[in-house]
């Protein structure tokens, strides 16, 4: 006879503890994970702007902004402060010049906030990069980079996004090694095919 117990209602601790142990195994991921749906190339990026940071200090970001200065580089990224993501943004930090190099920005974003974006941008993006801040998780959705156990968080995906705001390229791993080589890796590639500037007739 099936029992007529009905299951205790897990605890609000029972709840943070749950969501912790998915966390760290977000952030302590093994080498190699499964890829997970992306935009495709082609597809049209979708616009949006946003509240974020760099060096510590706020500002609103504008994708079509930026696309006016050439490439964007997008990722996002679970949680500021994680182990993975911290990792990540010390290798984007670490390129940052190489990308301006061929034209690309990079921008950064989570659903943290953005007083907690402030201080990443300064100790993990140290003062190279912006990140933004997705409140109610709505950027990420649009680019299908949300996690399909916690929709409100973001899975670690990276795009290229051309001038024209199409998708030139996407990476996603939950690895955070690899995001940069295959993010450069396809500026270049961009930028092998875009035409010589002219020489001025004198």
């Amino acid at each position: 006879m099936p029992s007529l117990i009905t299951p205790r209602p897990r605890s609000r601790r029972g709840r943070h503890l749950a969501v912790a142990a998915l966390l760290s195994a977000l952030v302590t991921p093994p080498a190699v994970r499964t890829a997970q749906a992306a935009l495709p190339v082609g597809a049209d990026a979708p616009n949006f702007s946003a509240e974020a940071a760099v060096g510590g200090q706020a500002f609103r970001f504008s994708l079509a902004d930026a696309l006016k200065q050439g490439p964007v580089v997008l990722y996002f990224f679970p949680k500021a402060f994680t182990s993975g993501c911290t990792v990540e943004a010390h290798q984007f930090a670490e390129a940052t010049d190489r990308f301006k190099a061929l034209g690309a920005s990079v921008i950064g974003m989570s659903n943290d906030g953005i007083e907690t974006l402030k201080k990443f941008s300064v100790e993990a993006c140290r003062n190279r990069f912006p990140v933004a801040a997705d409140a109610g998780a709505k950027v990420m959705k649009q680019y299908d980079a949300a996690l399909r156990m916690v929709p409100g968080m973001a899975d670690r995906v990276s795009y290229v996004i051309s001038p024209q705001g199409r998708i030139l390229h996407s990476h996603v791993s939950m690895n955070p090694d690899g995001h940069v080589d295959a993010t450069l890796k396809a500026v270049e590639a961009w930028r092998a095919q875009q035409p010589s500037p002219q020489p001025t007739a004198r």
